[in-house]
């Protein structure tokens, strides 16, 4: 984008919220779907982050997605004999996902991200502001 590392700060920064967005979304999606068999049941995805530097100066560190990992939480076990992938003994096996906790994670993300597109944003403006002085 440019020799100005605020800009991959914030970019490093607003690719890691997507990411964050994208499991969020995939969580949601499949917070109502079942397995007959507790070990197929879909797992809910966490991004996990690491710092990393950005340039030469130290001072300046950035964001990335170092892995996306599996809820190790059990799967929720219903008794639902009249479900088509119940197993032998009647039961379904749900992801232990919360709704409730993924729209917070949801919207604290989304917020995240809107703010590093304004420090995006705002260093343009200024590097532009910069240019333009010698004119």
């Amino acid at each position: 984008m440019s020799n100005l590392p605020i800009f991959d700060v914030a970019g490093s920064a607003m690719n890691a919220q997507s990411v964050r967005l994208s499991t969020v979304a995939s969580n949601l999606a499949n917070a109502d779907s079942v397995s007959g068999d507790p070990n197929t049941v879909f797992r809910a995805k966490q991004p996990v982050f690491a710092t990393e530097q950005v340039g030469n100066n130290p001072a300046l560190v950035g964001v990335r997605t170092a892995a996306v990992q599996d809820s190790t939480a059990a799967p929720i076990k219903r008794y639902e004999p009249g479900n088509p992938l119940a197993d032998g003994n009647g039961y379904v096996y749900a992801p232990d996902i919360d709704p409730v906790a993924q729209m917070v994670d949801l919207i604290s993300a989304t917020r995240s991200y809107q703010a590093n597109v304004e420090v995006f944003n705002s260093a343009k403006e200024t590097a532009t502001a910069t240019l333009n002085m010698g004119r």
